[in-house]
């Protein structure tokens, strides 16, 4: 069944200061991520996409082509990226853990200086599934929580925090996100612990 169609933004400003240029994070819909003006308005020049069912033809810049599909630059130096995770039951749990790195490589790429890299870095992020209230909430709740736990101790303050930035009515809340999303993002924050805390190889050969 579609989520019902509320009145709220295309995109909304969810946090700020993130990574190594401070950039601002929004969530958004696939109107939001589709509308080219209304990303370069905003400073948007990294697209996380979270939905497995949905893509975004971001490309002004075609390569020749081999067949029918599109190749080439993304829309005034937009990174782009894909995630396939399902907005529901259906996808490992570990596939939140890879989805908070990808993230976080967004934000902290730096690119080659080359003609096949027409990518700026910094700029602000969008993360975008079908209609930013599930898929999209629990990845960013998830960064924000362990990107700035001086803001967002909890992960349940994170999400909170975007349910009201993200304008999702309290009727809506027992999807938004879905609980199994919910789980994982907290099976990926606990891991995420793990993975910060254990030694380095270097640590190891020195030790």
């Amino acid at each position: 069944m579609d989520a019902p169609i509320y009145t709220r933004p295309d995109i909304s400003l969810i946090g700020r200061g993130l990574g190594p240029h401070g950039a601002d994070l929004y969530i958004g819909g696939r109107e939001g991520a589709s509308n080219r003006e209304l990303l370069n308005r905003h400073g948007i020049t990294v697209v996380v996409n979270c939905a497995v069912n949905l893509d975004i033809n971001l490309v002004t810049a075609p390569d020749e082509p081999a067949s029918d599909e599109i190749y080439g630059s993304g829309y005034a130096g937009i990174r782009y990226y894909k995630l396939g995770l399902i907005d529901g039951q259906g996808s490992p749990d570990t596939m939140m853990l890879g989805a908070y790195y990808i993230l976080d490589g967004a934000l902290r790429q730096s690119m080659p200086k080359r003609h096949t890299y027409p990518f700026p870095d910094g700029g602000n992020i969008l993360v975008n599934c079908r209609s930013g209230r599930s898929r999209s909430v629990s990845l960013v709740a998830l960064f924000l929580h362990k990107q700035q736990p001086h803001l967002y101790p909890t992960l349940d303050a994170a999400v909170a925090h975007i349910r009201e930035y993200r304008q999702l009515r309290p009727d809506e809340w027992f999807e938004t996100p879905k609980p199994m999303l919910y789980e994982a993002a907290r099976l990926a924050s606990k891991w995420i612990d793990l993975i910060t805390t254990a030694p380095s190889d270097n640590a190891i050969s020195n030790a």
